[in-house]
């Protein structure tokens, strides 16, 4: 290792080569955390219902899922979204506005025994999803 005193230039230029060797910097320098996420880095996006759907789950689980395919209005991709809690399906139709969140799995994936379902939906119509199933608002009429 260079040591003595003009040798700051070789050693800066060593840190900065070998810092490409660090995975977070070179993802963060690269943008891959926005390139891989749907929602280009945001915690929250806005979309559209495309259709409902059942998503059956992983093994030893079984059961069917309710989820929304929903087209994201900012960069008009696709993604499937899972309508939490008992019933909370019957509040979301096609053609619906609906906000999504990441579901809060490891490293941005899927939480569970849900097979690629990453997101959650939390309003519909500008009504919290969870106000709606327990009772206490009316979705409105768009």
């Amino acid at each position: 290792m260079a040591s003595g005193e003009f040798a700051a230039a070789s050693l800066k230029k060593k840190r900065k080569k070998w810092r490409w060797k660090e995975r977070h910097y070179k993802s963060k320098e690269l943008g891959l955390d926005k390139k891989h996420n749907l929602l280009d880095g945001a915690p929250q996006g806005r979309g559209i219902v495309i259709e409902k759907r059942g998503v059956t789950a992983k093994q030893p689980n079984s059961g069917i899922r309710k989820c929304v395919r929903v087209q994201l209005i900012k960069n008009g991709k696709q993604l499937t979204a899972l309508a939490p809690g008992d019933g909370a399906i019957k509040f979301i139709d096609e053609h619906d506005e609906v906000l999504v969140e990441g579901i809060g799995g490891a490293q941005k994936g899927p939480k569970g025994d849900l097979w690629g379902v990453k997101y959650r939906v939390t309003h519909v119509n500008n009504q919290s999803l969870e106000m709606l199933r327990s009772g206490r608002k009316e979705k409105i009429k768009r």
